[in-house]
């Protein structure tokens, strides 16, 4: 199973592009959830959720609807170095996530690394102690730096029950290439956008992320995606190059492409 949509939904710049003229922001994700089947939620990345908010989504949403939502923070880049410390964070994040879980919308918790996060002992371990401590939770992991690219990396997800997070983003030095590998039931895909001119030169976030997919770079990953579908119970492949409404666009197309 294929499933195919964008990372947030609460743009106001989609409004007249994806939402109609005059969509309030209370209702893009109703309105969203008639047009995909599945989104990736940020915001938990930036502040922790909390159950009301999760579960006033949930009830927004269709029965088979599905919401993939990014650790927070202090769980990928700001870690805290006391154990203790660190299990609270979980348990208050499993706790926010609770209502998904409950409904059955929760496809899996995506951890997102930065680009300084590279391999080494502690790192490593660190990717146990999250399947520690969330045993039953899908869980994918994304890795921002090219060190990771190696079969230690694949052989050690795949003992632990992570999935691989693949990536499309701008050919550059350092940067992740563009692969389509599965280490667990749940094949992932995140598009970033091409935009190299601003990935690492730009005032505001969302530049970097500011790129329209053309359909013959699109037509490039159907195979790559049908394989992953092939060896995994769920294939969820996700557009990150918000700006303008974009990324619903490359959305649209990329059903298209896949006759969805």
């Amino acid at each position: 199973m294929i499933l195919v949509g964008t990372s947030g939904f609460s743009y106001r710049d989609w409004v007249g592009s994806f939402y109609p003229e005059g969509t309030r922001p209370r209702d893009m994700l109703a309105h969203y959830a008639r047009r995909f089947p599945v989104v990736e939620l940020n915001f938990s990345y930036y502040r922790m959720p909390d159950a009301r908010t999760l579960a006033s989504m949930d009830r927004r949403t269709p029965d088979r609807f599905e919401f993939l939502i990014k650790a927070h923070k202090s769980m990928t880049h700001d870690i805290p170095a006391d154990p203790a410390e660190r299990r609270a964070v979980f348990e208050e994040f499993r706790a926010a996530v609770r209502p998904l879980e409950e409904s059955g919308k929760l496809g899996c918790v995506l951890f997102q690394f930065p680009w300084k996060h590279r391999p080494s002992v502690e790192t490593v371990s660190y990717l146990a102690e999250i399947r520690d401590r969330y045993p039953d939770v899908p869980l994918v992991v994304e890795f921002r730096n090219r060190e990771w690219v190696r079969p230690e990396t694949h052989e050690t997800l795949r003992r632990l029950g992570l999935g691989y997070c693949c990536v499309d983003e701008p050919a550059l030095k350092g940067l992740m290439p563009r692969e389509s590998v599965v280490t667990s039931g749940i094949g992932y895909v995140r598009f970033h956008g091409r935009n190299r001119a601003k990935w690492w030169d730009h005032k505001e976030p969302w530049e970097r992320y500011d790129y329209l997919y053309t359909r013959e770079e699109l037509e490039e990953w159907v195979p790559r995606v049908r394989d992953m579908e092939a060896r995994t119970e769920k294939t969820y492949v996700l557009y990150n190059n918000c700006h303008a409404g974009q990324a619903a666009t490359n959305a649209q197309m990329m059903l298209e492409l896949l006759g969805a």
